[in-house]
């Protein structure tokens, strides 16, 4: 049975073509995720699905006998309501019995409450609002009185995704569901919509999500859809058998494009001597040669400045909002790649212990303690205040004029910004233009420029496209310095971190020897163990993963402080290691040319290879130096 087709369909923004004439359709049971970069028309093509905006050409038609619920990426809410009169808006004759039924408690007409009782045995919608509740407890929506206009944006979200599962539709369309979730509450979300008899079509980053809860993915790319009939992992065995396919093509179209350029030039100038046909043909390979295909790759290799032996040390640190505990006495010192995934429900504290490691809030109690060499970079959920009316490349200008990459290399912004993807007409945009999705890459860029070598990494998944996802996660892999990450990208956390904190509630943080999935077995398997009353709580200290910035008394050894020579060698190994780097890319390039002869190629290796062991040497003692400083 079909559900939804559209018919040559386009869109376009001013003089910017999103998608132009292309062809959808969706049957009953089908669970459809529509991918594609940042910017390229998803959120839209979504909207006018689902009959929220109108295409400029072409058909989209929707079964009239069904129900069709709609989750927006940023919903709009009357904030003239409660959390639970949001949720029992709908359609659905069970949520009207509801309503009916909660609105007679509050009153003292028995006979009302009598009837409302009669209505829901008759529409046997108990088991309607059970499933309702447990449906809100699994998002978080804890507060079924509290006003809309006090929620939080992600709070929001979590109320329209439980209004828009409590109707259970026939057919549901939903912009970025996870983001905003726990990453609980992602594998409860996972689970339903898998085991959910509703039509689906979504549009996800979440690449786990998407290979569990989806069967067919349609990718949105130069203005076109391409559709694949299987999961994500489906999805990208056959894109790249596309793209090969296309790249072949692509080749071939240069070649002919070359002779009849040539047969082009050699024929006289009036077209009215040449054969037409020749002339139109000629035309359709100029456009096939010069198609520009995405190569979905994104080079991150920016230089960071070296961490001395002190990090960050947490000592006893402790924070607590009126009656919520979020940290107890929470110990840890940091070591050199540190790669730290956080996790937890939301609320428990996630985003207050960054906010307290940067600076931005002060614990109630305990210090915390950063080394002179680290530069921390902050990558937060909150969107920067960037100025509208300002171009893209003037926005990065104003933080760095030149970058300097891992290789000694020196770029400019607008070179930096195309290894964002962000190519030179788009440089050219203004911020108003931008994407929810270009915006944070934006945001990820500035913080990147400024050469930290401690990433703070805030939800930085939220939003940003696959290709720029995998990416990043590279760079990361590869990150010289230490990152502390918050994310509800499963497969991002798995691929990047080492060991988690755990926030397991009341101020108690746990940390554990693996990545997220490593963890979720591990309790998977291990019962829960309850604490006996008479049991006396386990002090951080008396914890053997847990490790005490110096000691309590304060006896901590003084250093000396450095002297003027010592300074002096510190400044100049900086530019002589600077230098050693620079010398070192310019022979591997010339390796790599194959260039030189046996002799020369001998010559350039031993060379390289004595300039890597001066750079270790050097580096160590850049380090010694800069303890002292």
């Amino acid at each position: 049975m079909n559900y939804l087709s559209a018919e040559r369909i386009s869109k376009s923004f001013g003089d910017k073509w999103l998608f132009r004439e292309v062809t959808f359709g969706l049957s009953r049971g089908d669970k459809v995720a529509i991918v594609g970069a940042n910017g390229t028309g998803k959120s839209t093509l979504l909207s006018i699905l689902a009959g929220k905006m109108p295409p400029d050409d072409g058909l989209v038609s929707l079964r009239k006998d069904i129900s069709v619920g709609f989750l927006d990426q940023q919903p709009e809410l009357d904030d003239a309501l409660t959390v639970m009169e949001v949720v029992l808006t709908g359609d659905n004759p069970a949520l009207a019995a509801i309503r009916n039924y909660e609105q007679a408690l509050l009153s003292d007409d028995t006979e009302a409450l009598d009837r409302a009782m009669q209505r829901m045995d008759t529409l046997q919608a108990w088991d309607f609002e059970t499933q309702m509740k447990q449906i809100l407890g699994q998002l978080g929506i804890q507060d079924v009185t509290q006003p809309v206009s006090t929620l939080s944006g992600g709070q929001r979200k979590r109320v329209a995704m439980a209004q828009v599962l409590i109707e259970n539709p026939e057919l549901l369309i939903m912009d970025e569901p996870t983001n905003h979730l726990d990453l609980e509450a992602i594998e409860w979300l996972e689970n339903y919509l898998s085991t959910n008899n509703s039509t689906l079509l979504l549009v996800s980053h979440d690449r786990y999500f998407l290979d569990r809860v989806c069967n067919q993915i349609v990718e949105l790319d130069q203005q076109t859809l391409f559709s694949y009939k299987g999961n994500y992992a489906y999805y990208l065995e056959k894109k790249a058998e596309r793209q090969a396919i296309a790249a072949a093509e692509v080749d071939k179209a240069k070649n002919l494009f070359r002779r009849e350029l040539d047969w082009m030039r050699r024929q006289p100038k009036a077209r009215g001597t040449k054969a037409q046909y020749r002339i139109d043909a000629f035309e359709d390979v100029k456009e096939k040669a010069h198609q520009r295909l995405n190569n979905d790759q994104m080079e991150l290799n920016i230089r960071t400045q070296r961490l001395g032996s002190k990090i960050i040390e947490l000592e006893n640190v402790s924070k607590r909002f009126g009656d919520k505990q979020l940290l107890d006495h929470f110990t840890y010192t940091f070591r050199r790649n540190d790669r730290i995934g956080v996790i937890g429900k939301n609320g428990m504290g996630k985003t207050t212990l960054l906010n307290m490691i940067t600076g931005e809030m002060r614990p109630d109690s305990g210090r915390i303690i950063t080394g002179g060499t680290v530069k921390i970079g902050y990558y937060t959920q909150t969107e920067l205040n960037l100025p509208e009316n300002q171009r893209v490349i003037d926005v990065v200008q104003d933080v760095a004029e030149v970058m300097k990459l891992g290789t000694g290399e020196t770029v400019s912004a607008s070179q930096f910004l195309q290894h964002f993807l962000f190519d030179r007409p788009k440089q050219y945009d203004y911020v108003h233009k931008l994407s929810g999705g270009e915006k944070r890459r934006l945001q990820l860029l500035l913080v990147l420029v400024q050469n930290p070598n401690f990433l703070i990494l805030d939800e930085p998944t939220n939003d940003l496209d696959i290709t720029t996802l995998n990416v990043l996660e590279e760079f990361l892999l590869n990150f010289p310095g230490c990152i502390l990450l918050v994310s509800h990208d499963r497969y991002f956390m798995d691929r990047l971190v080492e060991h988690s904190f755990v926030f397991e509630g009341n101020g108690r943080i746990r940390d554990y020897p693996g990545n997220y999935t490593d963890y979720r077995e591990w309790r998977a398997a291990v019962p829960e163990r309850k604490e006996s009353a008479g049991e006396p709580k386990k002090k951080p200290a008396d914890d053997p993963k847990v490790q005490t910035a110096e000691p309590k008394d304060g006896t901590a050894d003084k250093k000396r402080k450095p002297s003027f020579k010592e300074i002096r060698e510190y400044e100049e190994l900086e530019k002589i290691i600077e230098e050693l780097e620079q010398r070192k890319a310019g022979l591997l390039s010339q390796l790599n040319s194959g260039s030189g002869n046996h002799e020369e190629l001998t010559t350039w290796a031993r060379e390289i290879e004595r300039i890597e062991q001066e750079i270790s040497e050097k580096s160590d003692r850049w380090l010694e130096l800069a303890e002292l400083m």
